[in-house]
């Protein structure tokens, strides 16, 4: 009780492992030293690696991959509900399937250059598996998961939301199997199902999805993982139910809608948001055979209701500090 989420295991391992070289060189561009060192070596390291080096690394990312995700649906969430009042349910679900698709989250991975410090088994390592977007991505939510653990959930939240702030264009939402969900409802009264299965195709496997809403087959993808080759299928499936241009689904761009009021609003005094705080750093370690070295590089908030004047007590949220307006 009382306990921050990252400190019971700072308490049953006080002796914990130093970072490798180029781990250390990880954090520097997180931003955030663990206090924990073990997290971050568990969120890169793939179970491939893990089973071929347990004594290495014991422990893969697959666990802390599904704390992640969990934490970034809540950050997305939490998010464009504030800042975006104006907005309908279906709005909101629609940008932050674009704001965690597996393409927005390997781009994120790609700027921090993580797969080259993914530490994998030889096999995926030599078939291309550093560059392989659905690994980035999950590599991406277990750092995530990492850091809410160690360093608590307001530095994750600042942490994603300036990444994603920094890409160069915005995501589209290719979320193909949701929009088949709702077309095939509409249509059929139906909820689709995948038939998926993998084959071994030179060195590399290769799943193949047929997607039904009823006995008869609506599409079949094809991908490297089970859940590219479901997309693939259910954008076939939109191509041939709503026509070509169904496979380039853009993502909204949400604008709160603006409201009329009869009183003038009071301005709220401008307050610098807090920097999550940096934790202590540790020691240099050996590095692990066959993981490369990295090269070291380092929203309009929601408006108060229109009859209620915003004052200097209000200007934060009372949970994560962060500004309103």
């Amino acid at each position: 009780m009382g306990v921050h989420p990252g400190e019971g295991r700072l308490i049953a391992q006080p002796q914990a492992a130093p970072l490798a070289q180029s781990l250390q060189l990880l954090q520097q561009k997180i931003g955030i030293h663990f206090r924990d060192p073990e997290l971050l070596l568990e969120a890169v390291t793939h179970s491939s690696f893990a089973n071929e080096s347990p004594h290495l690394s014991p422990r893969d990312n697959e666990r802390l991959e599904y704390l992640g995700d969990a934490v970034l649906q809540l950050i997305t969430a939490e998010y464009l509900y504030k800042h975006h009042p104006g907005a309908t349910e279906g709005e909101l679900t629609q940008t932050r399937s674009a704001m965690v698709n597996t393409n927005t989250l390997a781009l994120l991975a790609e700027q921090l250059e993580l797969g080259s410090y993914l530490y994998l088994g030889k096999g995926i390592a030599k078939g291309g598996g550093r560059n392989l977007k659905s690994l980035l991505a999950n590599a991406f939510e277990a750092v995530l998961g990492a850091m809410f653990l160690d360093a608590g959930y307001d530095a994750a939240y600042h942490y994603y939301l300036n990444r994603y702030r920094s890409l160069p264009t915005p995501a589209k939402d290719e979320n193909f199997k949701g929009r088949l969900q709702q077309v095939a409802q509409e249509r059929f009264g139906a909820t689709p199902f995948y038939d998926s299965e993998g084959a071994r195709v030179g060195t590399k496997r290769e799943y193949t999805s047929v997607v039904f809403a009823g006995a008869e087959p609506l599409g079949t993808g094809h991908g490297e993982t089970k859940q590219e080759a479901e997309q693939d299928a259910a954008r076939t499936a939109l191509a041939s139910l709503l026509g070509a241009g169904a496979d380039k689904p853009a993502a909204k761009t949400l604008k709160p809608r603006t409201r009329r009021s009869p009183r003038k609003r009071a301005e709220p005094a401008a307050l610098d948001s807090g920097e999550p705080a940096v934790a202590e750093i540790v020691s240099l370690g050996t590095e692990p055979e066959g993981v490369q070295e990295a090269r070291e590089e380092p929203g309009a908030p929601p408006q108060p209701p229109p009859d209620e004047p915003a004052s200097p007590a209000e200007t934060r949220s009372r949970q994560f500090g962060e500004p309103l307006e």
